[in-house]
């Protein structure tokens, strides 16, 4: 083995630690450091505090953009088509492509107002509503991602949303135009290129020049993701999002060279990033790591993909298919690929996934461009209890209670029992008058 391939952390369970050694590398306390906790709630502070002065000063500071307001640094729905005009054809179409995919998937998500009537005249129900303004964050630090323009405003234009407000760290330019295209394509009214905590602040609390959202969805980096957690109940959130993750399922009858590339699409994201590969063949588990040995020379991110599979990557060899769905069950990962014979008969044991990739050809990459689904993904675990952003993230669901004359004289006699042991007089008594 080549001394530039890296070490990547190989686990067994049948080794009686196997619990405590997974639970040790996926690590997951990704917004525990009190420093860096203070230095957000400082900033949502200030931004709360001094509106647009407080986001153009931390503008100047972390993101190098020197502007006297924040009308300098937004970029309007004129631009962005300047931006779509601007592009190669080939760029153009691949977006649209992708645009449509995302659109035609997120249309079948739409949820409707519903309602019932009981015998007694009685009407029950649901009214379905967007929400009237979101802001949407989207990454532009080491790289732009015209893609995550598009995952997150294509399920709020889809779910009617009244304004869609997107904030990225990106100067409009031609350098930047993939991605401000993309804000055309995707319905966003506005843009405004400012980043980090003291965007989220902007959108939270509202400023001079930025009005204040419903919520705010988006991943970002730890103090983009701190940040959503403390304006969360001043607005919505999506979800607190970490350093991606990719799992993959294999039973030995994949290309190595196809896993370890996917492996790779993981990791490039940043060195935090998490790439793990199961299997039940320890023969094929070393074949992908001859496979990486070959290939990763010619990757033009190989340090930040070494570095990522070193401190954070892992291999792990079960007793089983069954097995190791249990184990990826335990990691909870954003995306998950079961790249085996019969995917189907595996998701069955699935039961905490981000997205899950089923077969040898839905390469993960697939997913974060244009199958369709959005790519904004719960991760750290946080597929327990999080879904993927959609549509109905976008809309907001009120109870229809419609009680007739002879419905609220049912009701009330229950209300006043529950009410009376209870001790609350004047609930019990507002049910009786309607008896």
């Amino acid at each position: 083995m080549s001394a530039d391939t890296p070490q990547i952390t190989h686990l067994d369970t049948r080794n009686p630690d196997f619990d405590s050694q997974l639970k040790a590398m996926l690590n997951r306390a990704m917004i525990g450091n009190p420093e860096t906790n203070r230095t957000v709630e400082n900033i949502l502070s200030d931004v709360r505090q001094r509106g647009d002065a407080a986001v153009l000063d931390y503008t100047r500071r972390f993101d190098r953009f020197d502007a006297d307001s924040i009308a300098d640094l937004s970029v309007s729905k004129e631009q962005m088509e300047i931006s779509l005009r601007r592009l190669p054809a080939t760029q153009v179409n691949a977006l649209k492509a992708a645009a449509d995919r995302v659109r035609i998937y997120h249309e079948r998500q739409k949820q409707v107002s519903w309602q019932y009537q009981e015998p007694d005249g009685s009407i029950y129900g649901q009214k379905v509503s967007p929400l009237d303004r979101v802001g949407i964050y989207v990454p532009g630090g080491k790289a732009n991602y015209p893609s995550s323009m598009l995952m997150n405003a294509i399920p709020a234009q889809v779910a009617g949303v009244g304004e869609i407000i997107a904030v990225v760290p990106t100067r409009w330019s031609e350098q930047g135009d993939l991605i401000f295209a993309a804000a055309a394509l995707a319905g966003v009214d506005r843009v405004i290129t400012i980043g980090g905590a003291q965007a989220i602040g902007a959108l939270a609390y509202g400023t001079q020049s930025v009005p204040k959202v419903d919520k705010i969805t988006g991943p970002g980096n730890i103090y983009v993701a701190i940040a959503k957690k403390l304006v969360f109940g001043e607005v919505g959130i999506d979800m607190i999002a970490g350093p991606s993750e990719l799992t993959i399922i294999c039973d030995g009858g994949t290309n190595p060279d196809w896993i370890a590339m996917d492996l790779f699409s993981q990791a490039e994201h940043d060195e935090q990033a998490q790439s793990i590969l199961i299997s039940n063949d320890a023969q094929y588990l070393q074949r992908v790591m001859e496979s990486i040995e070959r290939l990763l020379p010619a990757m033009n991110r190989r340090e930040i993909i070494s570095k990522s599979l070193r401190d954070r990557g892992m291999f792990i060899l079960t007793q089983s298919l069954t097995e190791a769905a249990a184990v990826s069950n335990q990691i909870a990962p954003e995306h998950l690929e079961l790249s085996v014979a019969d995917p189907q008969a595996l998701a069955a044991h699935i039961s905490h996934a981000g997205a899950l990739f089923m077969g040898r050809f839905s390469a993960e990459a697939l997913g974060d461009y244009c199958a369709g689904p959005s790519h904004v993904l719960p991760t750290s675990g946080t597929a327990r209890f999080f879904s993927a952003l959609g549509v109905y993230d976008f809309q907001k669901r009120t109870s229809i209670i419609q009680c007739s004359a002879q419905g609220a004289s049912h009701l009330a006699g229950i209300a006043q029992e529950l009410a009376t042991n209870e001790f609350l007089q004047a609930h019990a008594e507002s049910a009786a008058y309607r008896r």
